[in-house]
C-alpha cells in the first residue's frame, strides 16, 4: 500500500552537486537549521538537547525565521511554512504541501528509504506506531531493528515524524534530539488535538 506513495528513484541521477541554501527558525525547541536546494530539503538539524525549554509543551507557540529568509528556494519556503504551522497549529499541517525532499538517503532505493516514506505517509499527527508495526507497514514485519536504524538516520525530523515511533511496550524510546525533545513533540501533538500529556 505505502509503496505506491514512494517517489521513484532514478539510478542514473548524478550531475553537479546542489547549490544549497540555509534558513534558521527560532522555535520553542530552539534554533532549527534547514538546508536545501531548488530540488528539495536536504536536512533539518534540531537543537542540542541541553538547550530545550523546561516544562511542558504549550498548545500554541510561535516559530519565526531568524536567519536566511532572503531568496529561498520553494522547498525551503514550504518547509519553513510547514514547521511554523506545526509549532503554532499542528492540525493545520495536513492542509499544507509537504516540501520536496532531496537528501541522498531519500534518493537511494533501500529499506531505510521505504521506512521513512511509509512513516511520512501513514503515521498521522497525534498517532504513534511501534518499531515492529512500522516494519510491517514498510513491508517486512521482522525488521524492527532496521526501523530503529532508519529512525537514527532520518535527515528530515519532525516532517518525517520519527518522534512518533515508540517501543512496543508504550515507552517513548530513543530520539536523535534526545528523550525530552521526543516527549515534548508527542505532548505538543496531543495538546493540539485536545488531549493531555
Amino acid at each position: 500500500m505505502a509503496s505506491r506513495m514512494v517517489p521513484k528513484v532514478n539510478p542514473k541521477q548524478g550531475g553537479s552537486p546542489c547549490k544549497q541554501k540555509q534558513v534558521v527558525l527560532l522555535s520553542p525547541l530552539g534554533r532549527i537549521e534547514i538546508s536545501g536546494c531548488d530540488k528539495g530539503v536536504h536536512e533539518i538539524k534540531l537543537p542540542k538537547p541541553s538547550l530545550l525549554p523546561r516544562g511542558r509543551a504549550e498548545p500554541s507557540v510561535q516559530c519565526q525565521v531568524c536567519e536566511g529568509a532572503e531568496e529561498l528556494p520553494e522547498p525551503l519556503e514550504q518547509c519553513t511554512a510547514w514547521l511554523r504551522a506545526y509549532f503554532s497549529e499542528p492540525g493545520s499541517t495536513g492542509s499544507l504541501p509537504v516540501p520536496a525532499l532531496h537528501h541522498p538517503l531519500l534518493q537511494r532505493d533501500s529499506f531505510t528509504r521505504q521506512v521513512l516514506w511509509t512513516l511520512l505517509n501513514d503515521v498521522k499527527l497525534g498517532e504513534a506506531v511501534s518499531y515492529k508495526e512500522l516494519a510491517g507497514l514498510a513491508g517486512n514485519s521482522r525488521a524492527a531493528r532496521a526501523v530503529g536504524t532508519a529512525m537514527r538516520s532520518n535527515p528530515i525530523p519532525i516532517i518525517i515524524p520519527c518522534h512518533r515511533v515508540i517501543r512496543s511496550g508504550g515507552a517513548s524510546g530513543n530520539y536523535g534530539g534526545g528523550q525530552l525533545m521526543k516527549e515534548w513533540l508527542l505532548c505538543h501533538e496531543k495538546l493540539a488535538q485536545g488531549g493531555g500529556c
